[in-house]
């Protein structure tokens, strides 16, 4: 016990030390660091990850019924990637207190906005209303030290992964510019009403954990998203996409981009949603379809969607924070939470996906809305809920999507168990209230699973990187390989 509180002191002293100035640490503290002692610590740490990698390895096995087609949209554009604190110290903005909005109008909401989500941790994804602001403001960005161009969208990154699988033939539809183009994988099929003149542009402010800004300072990497995309904001390519969709004949259909109607203003998002879906409703019954949620605000505009859409598509993707929120817009469990402490409470989560399977899924055999599956991701762990009877292959599938955020973070193609970290409960609850199960993480075998009624969870770790090189499209990134990972085992759709 007296040793576990001397290193303890002796690291918060070194830890004290660094942090004020020290130019090195006293040789003492140098010596007792070294002892074998504290490297078995973190040796077996080291371990501890090294099993869970090397349990996906000979874990994840393709399903026996793999897709060969797939269809994405309608969201593509171009992300400009670079430090949020530069861009808006170049941008002459003085750091101060965070305020969110929901629509940005000028540089001093995006700051006050960038500052909320910075001081916790979070990601988020904002339009900008005016159009002869944002150029000048992209203009900067574009000419920043170290900015990088890369494709963008939901539904482009999500092409862009499946197109890693050399087997599968993948429709890209959605406002193509002539810089997306050159960009994409060759693999991709663009139809040709998906082609425009120009570029949509969106700017991606990073930030590193532990990174400050006069007094806020980030608990974890992750980045604050913002555009003035008005053929994204109005999904105006969905129809194209549709009808592109009877000759290429997918077996499956992934939809991302319904997120970015919401800054059009409620009378636009009202009817827009309505003929999107009208426009999915006349997708073949037989095909199932993905959708894929990103950040929102309008509790009325998510009620919608949840509402109107999620009971005709098959299977959701969906982060911590849209997941509360999509809680909190319908009157669902923990909608009391305002915000996640540290790593979601997985018993707090798998109430949700639960409530969501039975309110707007088909947990209950009678109903007749056809969504069977959420896939949920978070910093420390994925959890996959389904339906049973539905779906097959979810435990490779949801280690998949954890194993590709772990490498894709690092940017590295296979899991480097030195640049990565353990951050997930080993134990935890089925439920935040009784009757709860209590559960355990085997790291020789990192999928756990419970049911609740007809509903089968899987949760697997995610082994974090400790110095992620890009946040931008882990979600697109998670989702596409869960999905290629996944099998249909029942033609849900009758």
């Amino acid at each position: 016990m007296w040793r576990k509180a001397s290193v303890a002191a002796l690291l918060a002293l070194a830890v004290g030390y660094l942090y004020h100035g020290g130019p090195e640490l006293p040789e003492q503290l140098l010596q007792y660091i070294s002892l074998p002692g504290f490297q078995s610590s973190q040796q077996s740490q080291r371990h501890v990850e090294r099993v869970i990698s090397d349990a996906w390895d000979s874990l994840i096995t393709l399903p026996v019924r793999q897709w060969s087609r797939v269809a994405v949209g309608v969201n593509a554009c171009v992300d400009v990637v670079l430090s949020g604190v530069g861009l808006l110290q170049a941008l002459a903005v003085d750091p101060g207190s965070g305020l969110d909005h929901e629509v940005l109008h000028s540089k001093e909401d995006l700051k006050e906005a960038f500052i909320h989500y910075m001081e916790r941790g979070a990601a988020a994804e904002r339009f900008f209303s005016d159009k002869v602001a944002f150029q000048r403001i992209a203009r900067a960005a574009a000419e920043y030290p170290g900015a990088k161009l890369y494709v963008g969208g939901n539904a482009a990154l999500i092409g862009q992964k499946l197109a890693t699988y050399p087997d599968l033939m993948v429709l890209l539809c959605g406002p193509v510019g002539p810089k997306l183009h050159e960009m994409l994988d060759e693999q991709i099929v663009v139809p040709p009403g998906s082609l425009q003149e120009t570029d949509e542009y969106h700017l991606i402010l990073e930030y590193k954990a532990g990174e400050q800004w006069g007094s806020t300072r980030a608990p974890q990497a992750n980045r604050f998203i913002f555009s003035h995309d008005v053929s994204n904001g109005e999904m105006s390519l969905l129809e194209t996409f549709v009808t592109s969709l009877e000759e290429f004949q997918p077996d499956l259909v992934v939809l991302s981009g319904l997120h970015m109607m919401e800054g059009q203003g409620r009378q636009m998002w009202e009817e827009r949603l309505k003929e999107a879906v009208a426009a999915i409703s006349d997708i073949r019954k037989d095909i199932p379809i993905h959708l894929e949620l990103a950040s929102m605000t309008d509790k009325d505009y998510m009620n919608s969607i949840m509402q109107e859409f999620m009971p005709i598509v098959s299977s959701i993707g969906l982060n911590e924070q849209e997941l509360l929120f999509l809680s909190q817009a319908g009157g669902g469990p923990h909608a009391h939470l305002s915000t996640w402490k540290g790593v979601p409470d997985v018993g707090q989560v798998s109430d949700i996906l639960l409530w969501i399977l039975e309110r707007h899924g088909r947990s209950d055999p009678s109903s007749e809305a056809d969504l069977t599956r959420v896939h949920f991701h978070t910093l420390a762990y994925h959890v996959l809920a389904t339906v049973d009877g539905y779906w097959g292959n979810q435990a490779s599938a949801v280690m998949a999507g954890a194993r590709v955020a772990s490498s894709q973070a690092c940017g590295v193609q296979a899991v480097d168990v030195s640049k990565v970290e353990l951050k997930a409960p080993l134990h935890f609850h089925s439920s935040h209230s009784e009757p709860r199960e209590s559960l355990s993480l085997d790291p020789a075998a990192p999928v756990a699973v419970w049911r609740r009624g007809n509903v089968t969870f899987h949760l697997t770790p995610v082994l974090v990187c400790k110095l992620p090189l890009r946040t931008v499209g882990l979600g697109d990134a998670i989702s596409a390989e869960g999905l290629v990972y996944s099998e249909l085992t029942s033609q849900q759709h009758v």
